[in-house]
């Protein structure tokens, strides 16, 4: 029992990574590729703007922040900003921002898969997997939340150092990096699984309009517009 509990570790913390990162890069591409009218964001604001404003801001606002959040923190080696900031203080940064990040984006995600399920204009023009894929974010950013409680029993960084040793390990293809959530709480080991998950199914959803993100115009030239005489 105890070796099948081992190499179901390895399964999903050394291996499940690079099968939904891999989904998640080809899967994209693909989509591009071969279903080009599908890449959309499927807004549903004209159904009914009821509260939308309020609920897809609060929602993208927090999901932004976490997002980077995590890519920043997690991938960031602890010598680069040792000299600048210690472990604890940046755990207790991270649990302050991220906390106010969650909250907003779990306000949205609710009121928005409320109207997902409960307005019948939306619900009617909704796939199962729009209904799926912001449920599964709200149970992710819930259980975000509710590592905050345990976080704050480890303030001296010791953990949030142990969870980007694996990340770092991941990203950079390096050797044994399920080894580095040994010994950590269920509740973040559900939470890296439900964030994997949500990169595996990201190219089957309306999530891939992400890629889309209109950067080119922070660059491009001014555009001279004339009055007509």
């Amino acid at each position: 029992m105890e070796s099948l509990s081992h190499h179901l570790h390895i399964l999903l913390f050394g291996i499940y990574p690079y099968i939904a990162v891999s989904v998640f890069l080809v899967g994209s591409l693909i989509r591009f590729d071969h279903g080009q009218y599908t890449w959309k964001t499927g807004s549903s604001q004209m159904l009914s703007s009821r509260h939308m404003r309020l609920a897809s801001n609060s929602f993208h606002m927090g999901i932004l922040v976490i997002f980077f959040g995590h890519l920043v923190g997690l991938l960031t080696p602890h010598w680069a900003y040792a000299w600048i900031i210690s472990a604890g203080a940046k755990q207790i940064m991270a649990i302050l921002v991220g906390g106010i990040a969650g909250v907003l984006c779990f306000i949205g995600g609710v009121m928005l898969l409320w109207r997902r399920l409960f307005n019948p204009r939306v619900r009617a023009s909704s796939s199962a997997m729009d209904t799926f894929i912001i449920a599964l974010l709200v149970v992710q950013v819930t259980l975000g939340l509710a590592t905050i409680g345990p976080a704050l029993g480890h303030l001296d960084g010791g953990l949030m150092l142990q969870l980007a040793h694996w990340a770092q390990a991941i990203a950079f293809f390096q050797g044994g990096a399920a080894a580095y959530l040994e010994g950590v709480g269920w509740i973040y080991k559900v939470h890296i699984f439900i964030g994997l998950t949500i990169f595996l199914v990201f190219p089957f959803s309306r999530l891939v309009h992400v890629w889309s993100l209109p950067l080119g115009y922070l660059f491009r030239r001014y555009q001279i517009v004339r009055r007509r005489a």
